[in-house]
């Protein structure tokens, strides 16, 4: 007797080598979940900002994103969790935000006085805020310093990187490069924190313009070491 096939008609068989089908529904959760969680580091870098890492608590980050506690740690099970993302996010927010700066078009007189503005832009924006917030907490927090320091390595690294890559004429002298960078990024930073409690004033004006001068003098001895 013949096996009666149980197929229905109007179907086929599964033949070795088929794709499976994809699962729309599969895409949109996953696309809802990384929203999601976007929308939960956002709200991490606010409160960092507004109350301080100390006073930061899951509760209040997931009232700053619109979830339910219960929602917020199915993506993240704790507030570490939360903080080692934010930092990732934020490390690539600053490279991508001082890249788009310091790229606009300038002529060339005014390539010293783009990296300053661009940079002394970075320095008043709230994500070096959180950036620095997360610093300071991270000195009595070893777990939190095991987050940021590397982290923050990697930042220092890819920035360095960038800014060669947009100012390529400094190429000619290592060592003018590196304190020219290390003379901005020391003095602006220290300039952005002390922002945190007054503010700008003309006294500022002068030592920023000051600080265009000493890079003008390093870029012509790297200029002049390279021919």
């Amino acid at each position: 007797m013949t096996k009666r096939s149980t197929r229905r008609p109007g179907t086929r068989s599964a033949q070795a080598g088929d794709t499976p089908q994809q699962n729309p529904a599969a895409g949109w959760q996953a696309q809802k979940s990384a929203s999601t969680r976007s929308l939960i580091i956002d709200a991490a870098i606010k409160c960092f900002v507004d109350l301080g890492y100390a006073r930061t608590t899951t509760t209040a980050i997931a009232e700053r994103a619109g979830l339910s506690r219960g929602a917020m740690l199915h993506h993240f099970p704790s507030k570490i969790d939360i903080v080692r993302a934010a930092v990732d996010h934020l490390h690539a927010k600053r490279l991508k935000a001082l890249r788009k700066s310091m790229m606009r078009p300038a002529v060339e007189s005014d390539r010293v006085r783009q990296g300053v503005d661009a940079y002394w832009a970075h320095v008043k924006h709230p994500m070096f805020v959180a950036f620095f917030e997360l610093s300071v907490a991270a000195r009595t927090d070893a777990e939190l310093a095991s987050i940021l320091r590397p982290a923050q390595e990697s930042f220092e690294r890819d920035w360095n990187e960038a800014t060669l890559d947009v100012f390529p004429e400094w190429h000619g002298n290592k060592d003018a490069f590196e304190l020219g960078l290390d003379l901005s990024r020391y003095l602006l930073e220290g300039m952005g924190i002390s922002f945190l409690t007054h503010k700008e004033t003309e006294r500022d004006k002068r030592v920023l313009q000051y600080l265009e001068e000493k890079l003008r003098e390093l870029r012509r001895l790297a200029s002049a070491k390279s021919t």
